[in-house]
This record gives C-alpha cells, sequence and structure tokens, in this order.
C-alpha cells in the first residue's frame, strides 16, 4: 500500500494526521480512547482525532 501524508495538526509523527492511500481510502491517526462504552470487532479500532484536523482538511480542499 502506497501512503501519502495530507494534513496534520503538527510536524511531528505522534500527532493526529490523515493520509490518503493508493487503494482510494484515508489512514487517521490519532489516540486510541478507552472510555467509549461501544463494542468494536477484534479486527477494528477506532481513534479520537480533533475536529480542527478535518476543518483544516477540507478547508485545504484534501478531502
Amino acid at each position: 500500500m502506497k501512503v501519502t501524508k495530507l494534513i496534520s495538526t503538527c510536524d511531528l509523527k505522534d500527532c493526529p494526521t490523515i493520509y490518503a492511500t493508493d487503494r482510494g481510502t484515508f489512514l487517521v491517526q490519532g489516540e486510541r480512547p478507552d472510555d467509549h462504552g461501544l463494542k468494536i470487532p477484534a479486527h477494528e479500532t477506532l481513534v479520537e482525532i480533533p475536529v480542527e484536523l478535518i476543518k483544516k482538511a477540507i478547508a485545504d480542499g484534501l478531502i
């Protein structure tokens, strides 16, 4: 899979980030919340990202 960084909230490696793939999908980097109370299948996970990251991606025409 080819991954391209689209947008991030900072230049460090551990910040919320949105990536595009050559599969026509997105990868999202963020914190994994433990207090959501949802039942998520073992092969999936949730990540939490700030709404500002989505707003920035939309404003920059990336998504």
